[in-house]
C-alpha cells in the first residue's frame, strides 16, 4: 500500500502498526520520500478491513490524499508486523505538517509536579509541537531536523522506539536531561540565567514593565505586560510602530472571554491546534492598555501554542503583548545571531533557547465572521503553512509561483496540490527579500519540486517578477486581479467560469491605469474585464497611499468640482495647490482602486489624512462604523453609485454620488459613525447590483470576492447578503487570504493550466 498526504511526523506509522497488530497482520511500514509504504499480507477480507480502518481512524494531524494498493502474489516470509527504517528514494513528494500547538496530554504532563517533564518548556509528542520550522529535509526523521544535535537519553529513547507510546518517532522528543534549554540574555548578549531561573527572571522583568524578546516556534516575539500602558507605549517607540495593532496572548479561554467578545466560531479557532491570532471585538472593561489597538474595536488574541508560552502565561498571571520580533515592516527575527543584532537595541533582555529554527514562520491571523460563517484568513502562516491546497484538475507541470511585492508568499504546484509558503512580507525590505529566496529554496526542496514553469505578476518592477525573469524557465505572467480571483477559485476547488470582484489597493492593469476595483469574467484559463470603478487621479503615486488626503482631494475634485477640492485642500495641507494641479492634469496617473476610494472617504471625514501602516485609513473607516446597523440608510436615500458604459465597453461604477453624500452629511454635522456605515451600505449595494447584472449578462451564476479590500468584514457581509438575495452563489475566502498573501496561490492555479 502506497499512502500519500500528511502522513509523516503525525503518528501515522504507529497508528498503522497498532491496527496491523490488532488484526494479526504480517509485514512492515516505513516512511519514504513520497509518503508511507506498507507491505502487508493477510487474507483478502482482513486486508479490506485494514484499509477501511486506515481511512476511518486517522490520527488527529494526519490526512490521506491517496491510498494505492498493489497486489503481489507469494509470501514475504514475515512473521510479525514491524516499523522499519525510512527509505530514501526519488524526489520528495510528502506533505509536511505545519507546526502544531501543545496538546492537552503534554500540557498535563508539564504541569504535573510528579512528571519527569514538569515545568519543561519543550515537551511535545507525535500529536503536537514543531514540524515545518525545524525540518531540513525529507523523509521527516530526527537527523533531518534541527533536533539532530540533541542525543536522546535512555528514557526518551525508550519512548521514541516504543510503537505503543505516543512519542514513538516524535522527532522533537526530549526532556530536561537531553533536550534544549532556556537562556536569559542581556540586551548585549551576556548570560543572565538558565533553565527555570531564566523563566522566573523573565516574569519578574515583564512585571516591572520591561520589554523582552522571546523565542517561539517560528521566530521571536517582542513582549510586554498588556495591561501596562507605559510599557506598551515604550514598545511602540522602540519598535517604530506608531499605531498598528499589537497581538495579545492570554492564558486560556476564560481570560480571552474577560477581555473580548468571543463567538462560538472564534472560540473554536483560537483554541484549535493551529492557534492563530483571532480578531475579535474587545470589551470596554478589558483592562488592556488603550494603545494596544488604537482607534479600533477589535483585538488580535491568541492562546499559548508552545510549552514555553503556557509556562510564561501561567507564571505571569495576565495577558501579554506578543508582537512579531522585528522593526516595523521587517520580517520576524528567527536566527539567534540576527535576533541579538536586530532586537538587542530594542529590548531589555532576551529569553532564548538552543533549538534552532530552520525556517521563520510568523503567526497566522484570522477574523471571526458572523455566526454560522467560516472565519476569514488574513495571514496564512504558522499552523497552516505548508498544508496543501488541492487542485480541481492536476497541474500539467511542476510550477513555482513567486507572488506579489507586498505580503509576499511563494507557492509550488505538483500533481494535484498547491503548497504555499509561510507569510514572507514586503519584498521592498532587503531582509524580506532574503527570506523570499530562502523560502523558494526550502519549499522546492521539501516538496521535491523542480520547477518547469515560473508564474509571476505582470508588474516589471516587482522584485519577485525580476527574480522570475532571471530564471532560465518558461514564464507565465498572471494579471494581479486575475490571480486574486484564481486564488479564490483554487481555495474552493473550482475551475468553472465566475464573475470575479477584485477590490484592492493597487495592481498593474493592462491599459496604463492602476487597477484595483475590477469586475472580471474569468476562470483559471483567462479573464475578460467587464467592469471597474471610475478612474481618478493618483496624485504622487505611492505617496497617495501614505497620505490619503491626496485621494480625498482627487475624489472631491471629481465628485464636487474645483471649489470643494480647494475648500478641502486648504483645511488639510499647505501643499494642496500643487496636488490639485496634478489631479487636474490630463496625463496624471490614474487608478480604479477601491482601496484608494476608502482612503479618500476616510480622509474626507477627518478620520485619517495620513497613515503609519498599510490600509490604516480604510481600517479605521470600517472601525468607525462598528455598532451601526448594516442596512441603513434605506436603499434609495441617495447612497448609491451610478453605472455608465466606458469607452472600452466596460461597465463603470462611479462612486462620485456617494462621495458627494459623504461630504454633505459631514457638513450637516451627521455623526461620523453614521456616515461611515452609510457609505459602506451604499457602496456594497451598488457593487452587488452591478455584479449580479454582469454575471447574468455573462451567463454565470457565481460571484467570487477577492482582494485586500474584502478584508473589510462590513463590506463583505453587505455584498454577500445582497448577491445571495438575488439568487447568486458567492465564493468568499476562508483558508486563503483575500489580500496579496494569496496571489502566489492564484498564480500557481493559473499556471497549472498552461499547456506550454
Amino acid at each position: 500500500m502506497r499512502v500519500t498526504g500528511t502522513v509523516q511526523g503525525v503518528g501515522f506509522r504507529p497508528f498503522v502498526y497498532r491496527i496491523a497488530v490488532e488484526l494479526g497482520l504480517k509485514g512492515s511500514v516505513a516512511n519514504d520520500s513520497r509518503g508511507v509504504i506498507i507491505d502487508v499480507e493477510a487474507p483478502a477480507a482482513v486486508l479490506d478491513r485494514f484499509a477501511e480502518r486506515l481511512v476511518a481512524e486517522l490520527p488527529p494531524l494526519a490526512t490521506i490524499e491517496t491510498l494505492a494498493v498493489e497486489v503481489v502474489d507469494g509470501l514475504s516470509g514475515a512473521t510479525t508486523f514491524a516499523i522499519v527504517d525510512s527509505r530514501v528514494e526519488g524526489a520528495p513528494a510528502v506533505a509536511v505538517s505545519p507546526d502544531v500547538a501543545t496538546c492537552a496530554d503534554c500540557t498535563r504532563e508539564m504541569l504535573d509536579p510528579a512528571d519527569r517533564r514538569f515545568g519543561y518548556p519543550f515537551v511535545n509528542c507525535t500529536n503536537c509541537g514543531p514540524r515545518y520550522t525545524i525540518i531540513t529535509s525529507i523523509p521527516y526523521d530526527r537527523p533531518s531536523t534541527t533536533m539532530a544535535g540533541f542525543v536522546l537519553c535512555t528514557e526518551c529513547r525508550a519512548e521514541y522506539t516504543d510503537p505503543a507510546n505516543r512519542r514513538f518517532h516524535a522527532e522533537p522528543v526530549c526532556c530536561p536531561v537531553c533536550g534544549p534549554q532556556l537562556s536569559l540574555l542581556s540586551a548585549a548578549g551576556d548570560l543572565l540565567a538558565k533553565a527555570d531561573d531564566a523563566l522566573d527572571q523573565t516574569v519578574s522583568l515583564l512585571a516591572a514593565g520591561n520589554v523582552l524578546a522571546i523565542k517561539g516556534l517560528g521566530g521571536y516575539h517582542l513582549a510586554v505586560d498588556a495591561g501596562n500602558a507605559e510599557a506598551v507605549g515604550e514598545l511602540r517607540r522602540r519598535k517604530a510602530r506608531d499605531d498598528k495593532p499589537f497581538a495579545v496572548m492570554v492564558r486560556d479561554l476564560d481570560e480571552a472571554r474577560r477581555v473580548a467578545h468571543l463567538s462560538p466560531a472564534a472560540e473554536t479557532e483560537i483554541s484549535s491546534p493551529r492557534r492563530p491570532i483571532v480578531l475579535v471585538p474587545r470589551r470596554d472593561d478589558s483592562g488592556l492598555a488603550p494603545r494596544i489597538a488604537p482607534r479600533l474595536p477589535e483585538l488580535g488574541l491568541m492562546l499559548p501554542y508552545t510549552p514555553l508560552h503556557t509556562l510564561l502565561l501561567h507564571r505571569f498571571g495576565g495577558p501579554l503583548v506578543m508582537t512579531s520580533g522585528n522593526l516595523s515592516d521587517e520580517p520576524i527575527a528567527h536566527d539567534d545571531t540576527d535576533a541579538l543584532a536586530r532586537l538587542g537595541p530594542m529590548v531589555d533582555a532576551i529569553l532564548t533557547h538552543d533549538r534552532p529554527i530552520h525556517i521563520r514562520c510568523d503567526d497566522s491571523v484570522v477574523r471571526a465572521r458572523p455566526a454560522g460563517k467560516p472565519v476569514q484568513m488574513l495571514r496564512r502562516s504558522r499552523g497552516y503553512a505548508p498544508a496543501p491546497v488541492p487542485l480541481a484538475v492536476p497541474t500539467r507541470h511542476q510550477i513555482l509561483a513567486v507572488g506579489a511585492e507586498l505580503k509576499n508568499t511563494v507557492t509550488v504546484a505538483k500533481g494535484t496540490n498547491l503548497i504555499a509558503s509561510h507569510h514572507i512580507g514586503d519584498l521592498e525590505h532587503l531582509a524580506a527579500y532574503r527570506s523570499f529566496l530562502q523560502a523558494v529554496d526550502h519549499l522546492c526542496h521539501l516538496t521535491g519540486v523542480v520547477p518547469e514553469v515560473v508564474a509571476h505578476d505582470l508588474h516589471p518592477e516587482y522584485l519577485s517578477t525580476k527574480f522570475a525573469a532571471d530564471l532560465d524557465l518558461p514564464s507565465v505572467g498572471v494579471q494581479h486581479h486575475h490571480a486574486h480571483i484564481a486564488s479564490c477559485l483554487a481555495e474552493h476547488r473550482r475551475d468553472d467560469r465566475v464573475l470575479g470582484i477584485a477590490f484592492d489597493g493597487t495592481g498593474m492593469g493592462t491599459d496604463g491605469v492602476i487597477w484595483g476595483g475590477e469586475f472580471l469574467v474569468c476562470d483559471l484559463d483567462g479573464y475578460r474585464r467587464v467592469g471597474h470603478l471610475a478612474a481618478v487621479a493618483l496624485p504622487g503615486g505611492v505617496r497617495a497611499i501614505r497620505e490619503p488626503w491626496r485621494m480625498a482631494l482627487a475624489w472631491a475634485r471629481t465628485a464636487l468640482g474645483r471649489e470643494e477640492a480647494e475648500r478641502y485642500g486648504r483645511s488639510v495641507d499647505e501643499r494642496w495647490p500643487s496636488i490639485l494641479s496634478i489631479v487636474e492634469r490630463d496625463d496624471s496617473l490614474r487608478t480604479t482602486s477601491a482601496g484608494r476610494l476608502f482612503d479618500g472617504v476616510a480622509a474626507l471625514l477627518g478620520i485619517r489624512p495620513t497613515v503609519t501602516y498599510e490600509a490604516q485609513a480604510a481600517i479605521e473607516l470600517e472601525a468607525a462604523a462598528a455598532g451601526e446597523p448594516f442596512d441603513t440608510p434605506a436603499d434609495g436615500d441617495g447612497w448609491s453609485a451610478t453605472v455608465t458604459r466606458g469607452d472600452d465597453g466596460c461597465a463603470v461604477l462611479d462612486p462620485s454620488p456617494l462621495v458627494a453624500q459623504v461630504v454633505a452629511e459631514r457638513d450637516r454635522g451627521t455623526p461620523v459613525p453614521t456616515v461611515a456605515a452609510a457609505f459602506h451600505a451604499g457602496l456594497g449595494r451598488s457593487v452587488a447590483r452591478l455584479a449580479a447584472d454582469l454575471a447574468a449578462a455573462a451567463g454565470v451564476g457565481t460571484v467570487a470576492l477577492s482582494g485586500g479590500v474584502f478584508q473589510n468584514a462590513r463590506l463583505t457581509e453587505i455584498v454577500e447578503r445582497e448577491l445571495t438575495a438575488s439568487g447568486v452563489e458567492v465564493l468568499i475566502h476562508s483558508r486563503v487570504p483575500p489580500n496579496d498573501g494569496g496571489v502566489s496561490i492564484g498564480q500557481a492555479a493559473v499556471a497549472a493550466r498552461w499547456e506550454g
